[in-house]
């Protein structure tokens, strides 16, 4: 699992292009048949990739407990979350004897996120999954140990704890 700068355009199955077939999206491109066909090596469509919004299933990437939560809220933004930002959840699945128990109403921070996000260089982030930290009120991660890879924008929005607990920094 890796972040990676992604190219914008994914290949979608024909489940998807049959429901097009009826769009007048398509017109500019030539028949449906001509796109649907397997040796077609035009435009390839774009994979949808939305914000961290209620009832959205994120992993957790620490040790306190948690293996699962489903976010309740984003706290900041009225979209939803991004890299970043601080959501309050609901413990779904955790682990017999860990810090936190299921059916708790928890923070996170989300470390990774799979929508891209611009940097300044003009490369964009994106990551394969949705993960969150669990923190207390005050910001402080609840585990003592982060997995997997975290962006350094987290710097920005002030989680220097969570950078600095994190095994690899991307």
């Amino acid at each position: 699992m890796a972040a990676f700068v992604a190219s914008k355009w994914s290949k979608v199955g024909p489940p998807l292009l049959d429901n097009l077939r009826s769009s007048r999206l398509l017109e500019p491109f030539g028949k449906f048949q001509d796109i649907a066909s397997p040796g077609w090596n035009g435009l390839l469509f774009q994979q949808l990739r939305t914000f961290i919004q209620m009832r959205t299933k994120l992993k957790v990437v620490d040790n306190s407990g948690a293996k699962w939560v489903r976010c309740i809220q984003a706290l900041k933004g009225r979209k939803g979350a991004r890299l970043g930002d601080t959501i309050i959840a609901s413990v779904q699945e955790a682990q017999p004897r860990g810090k936190v128990k299921k059916g708790e109403v928890v923070y996170g921070v989300v470390v990774r996120a799979a929508m891209q996000r611009g940097r300044c260089d003009g490369s964009e982030i994106r990551f394969d999954d949705n993960a969150v930290v669990l923190v207390n009120k005050q910001g402080e991660p609840i585990g003592t140990r982060i997995f997997g890879p975290v962006p350094h924008e987290l710097r920005r929005k002030k989680h220097l704890k969570i950078l600095t607990l994190a095994e690899h920094i991307a």
